[in-house]
């Protein structure tokens, strides 16, 4: 079984700084693409960035330049550093990875969700 764990949010005002953190944990072969998504009240879960295991990375229209998205491959671990925070970013923010378990059987896998309120 494998997991995802996401630590990190909270509530910031308007034009300031967060970083969210997820680490995979569990029998883990391989860790493929990982990504953060987020959900606002009322609203579908949309991504916001994604990375692959080589470092290559997505982001949506509304975060590109102001968030971005990391790795370490070695911890198994993604991070998103979200900066000039707006009101429109309040969401669960939540962590997702294609993992590929010791038994050779690949999931997609979700943490809880973390809660990032940005206050006006």
């Amino acid at each position: 079984q494998v997991q995802l764990v996401e630590s990190g949010g909270g509530l910031v005002q308007a034009g300031g700084s967060l970083r969210l953190s997820c680490q995979a944990s569990g029998m883990i072969f391989m860790v493929n693409t990982m990504a953060w998504y987020r959900q606002g009240p009322a609203k579908q879960r949309d991504v916001v960035a994604s990375i692959t295991s080589g470092g290559t990375t997505n982001y949506a229209v509304s975060v590109k330049g102001r968030f971005t998205i990391s790795r370490d491959n070695r911890k198994n671990a993604v991070y998103l550093q979200m900066n000039s925070l707006k009101p429109e970013d309040t969401a669960v923010y939540y962590c997702a990875a294609r993992i590929t378990t010791g038994e050779q059987v690949t999931l997609d896998t979700w943490g809880q969700g973390t809660q990032v309120t940005v206050s006006s």
